[in-house]
């Protein structure tokens, strides 16, 4: 199963992502679930660089990716973020509900 933690602030913002595991939906290589997930995160990443420019560290690897906002930019660039982070866990959450035995989105602090 692949886990999904969205990190929040008290404002309710989506300040990190964590994903581990993979989803076992189908063989490697050929596991949609997997793909999708992947998919997801890795745009986020690279929507984070090139179209938001917001201070962020992450990576995504084999069975893990991660990402988290850091202090600094522009307001802008942490409204861009944030419509990118917005819109992965939406993107996850829309995952979870078609293959909930597969994926689990949790929210925290």
């Amino acid at each position: 199963m692949i886990t999904v933690r969205v990190g929040r602030a008290e404002d309710g913002s989506v300040i990190s992502l964590h994903t581990e595991g993979h989803a076992g939906f189908a063989d490697p290589g050929e596991d949609i679930v997997c793909a999708a997930v992947t998919a997801l995160v890795v745009t986020a990443l690279i929507g984070l660089k090139r179209v938001a420019a917001h201070p962020h560290e992450g990576r995504a690897g084999s069975g893990k990716a991660w990402c988290r906002l850091l202090p600094g930019g522009t307001p802008e660039s942490l409204l861009k973020a944030q419509a990118i982070l917005e819109t992965t866990v939406l993107g996850l959450k829309d995952i979870e509900k078609d293959y909930k035995d597969y994926v689990r989105v949790t929210e925290g602090g």
